[in-house]
């Protein structure tokens, strides 16, 4: 069974930091596009970063460049997500997400809609 697993969420602080994991089971993560996307009740999923899993080249939205940081284990068949300086508005579900087709851009990064399969999410929270 081909499954995306996320692990690592949990409570913060303001200016703390926290490391999401997403480790491939029953695939091997290499020709794809991991994501990471973000989503609040009631807003749509918002595309964090993704890379590619062959080559480590990886996008940002501006918005996250600086913060969150993107990389992956070929050996361990994973992608983290590495949050530094985390604020109260970074509160989410976080879910990985693999897209067989295309590569680590602004358009493929940012739609949900091209990414086949997904994680079941893991809460972050960033609170005082």
């Amino acid at each position: 069974q081909v499954q995306l697993v996320e692990s690592g969420g949990g409570l913060v602080q303001p200016g703390g930091s926290l490391r999401l994991s997403c480790a491939g089971s029953g695939v091997t993560l290499d020709y794809y596009v991991i994501g990471w996307f973000r989503q609040v009740p009631g807003k749509e999923r918002e595309g964090v970063s993704c890379i590619n899993f062959s080559d480590e080249a990886a996008y940002y939205p501006d918005s996250m460049e600086g913060r969150f940081t993107i990389s992956r284990d070929h050996a361990k068949n994973t992608v983290y997500l590495q949050m530094n300086s985390v604020k109260p508005e970074d509160t989410a579900v976080y879910y990985c997400a693999g897209n067989r087709f295309g590569t680590a851009t602004k358009a493929i990064c940012t739609d949900p809609a091209p990414f086949g399969f997904w994680g079941q999410g893991t809460q972050v929270t960033v609170s005082s």
